[in-house]
């Protein structure tokens, strides 16, 4: 798979995940040279390249200047995600989305899952975007860190976290409760839903609690990747909050 992007590289390089890069002539700055080192020390080829060449790679003239040929990105398993959170000694916190098809809303729940401390991401297998460079590059080297897991049927999967003690908040701008008067002790999951749609009516009705951002403005809902990340934060700073 060809992986472009600044700190997509980066984040591959020391994950041993790349087997060349290609830097574009011109790129003569910190960044090449620090790309040049971590090869190095991976022992990975670099190669230059017109800029162009790269535009024609990857298809899209927004790799800024780097690409790299990496082994393809692999599902976890839900397993993976609850050995995680137990590894650390934390809660779970878990993030469930139903119906994000869009790469770059895909890619920068990852990112912000992984930012703000939650133990992984979980998709629905006939409803979601594939792993691609474009949920990598958005991601911005978070696939490298966190654990992302497919599952047959997610309201089962619900069924099986409720089952095992997990509380499942779903994201609902017409909610009642407000996210930043939630107390998320414990083991928690959140459910986001598709772009315009929001959670399927089966999901929404295994939810545990509906939860909505307040808002100011005239427009009333908020990008799936924006709310998700907003509603992480409460979800990791309210961790505990009675």
């Amino acid at each position: 798979m060809l992986l472009y992007g600044r700190n997509p590289v980066l984040e591959a390089l020391p994950a041993g995940r790349v087997s060349e890069v290609v830097l574009a002539r011109g790129v003569e700055d910190a960044f090449a040279r620090q790309v040049q080192d971590l090869a190095r020390e991976a022992g990975v080829r670099v190669r230059w390249l017109p800029r162009i060449e790269l535009d024609q790679l990857v298809g899209t003239t927004q790799h800024q200047g780097v690409v790299a040929e990496v082994e393809e990105l692999a599902w976890a398993t839900v397993d993976d995600i609850l050995d995680r959170a137990e590894a650390s000694g934390e809660p779970l916190l878990m993030v469930l989305l139903d119906g994000v098809t869009d790469p770059r809303n895909f890619g920068a729940i990852i990112r912000s899952a992984e930012v703000l401390g939650a133990h992984g991401v979980v998709v629905e297998e006939r409803r979601s975007a594939p792993l691609s460079p474009v949920v990598a590059k958005t991601a911005a080297g978070a696939t490298a860190y966190l654990p992302v897991a497919q599952t047959k049927n997610l309201p089962r999967l619900i069924d099986q976290l409720k089952a095992d003690g997990v509380w499942v908040y779903g994201a609902a701008g017409e909610a009642a409760q407000d996210v930043t008067l939630t107390d998320f002790s414990g083991k928690a999951a959140l459910v986001i839903g598709a772009e315009g749609e929001g959670m399927r009516r089966l999901v929404r009705e295994k939810c545990d609690v509906l939860v909505s951002i307040p808002v100011r403005g005239q427009v009333q809902s908020l990008n799936a990747s924006v709310a998700a990340g907003i509603l992480l934060h409460e979800m990791t700073r309210g961790r505990g909050k009675k």
